[in-house]
């Protein structure tokens, strides 16, 4: 029971960035997400994933590696469309 309880654990949290990145990736309209969270977010993930490596927990750095592709990306989209060049309004 433990186990399974870890396991569904990592699942959520793993799958908790599913949402905002297919949003991005569809809507492209960024302008509701923090930097600031999603970047300290990955920070946070990066340590959990080298603590897993360090005591050797298989499921710690799957689910963390995982994680931590999924927190990046949406990084990086959110910076890829902040950055993009807005469409300039014809006049007539």
């Amino acid at each position: 029971m433990i186990a399974f309880i870890g396991y569904l654990a990592a699942f959520l949290t793993t799958a908790s960035a599913i949402p905002q990145l297919v949003t991005t990736l569809r809507t492209h309209d960024v302008r509701g997400i923090s930097l600031t969270y999603w970047f300290t977010l990955a920070i946070g993930v990066a340590f959990w994933l080298l603590y897993g490596v360090l005591i050797g927990s298989g499921p710690l750095i799957a689910a963390n590696a995982v994680t931590l592709a999924l927190d990046v990306a949406v990084l990086t989209l959110t910076i890829r469309f902040r950055m993009a060049p807005k469409p300039v309004p014809e006049l007539l």
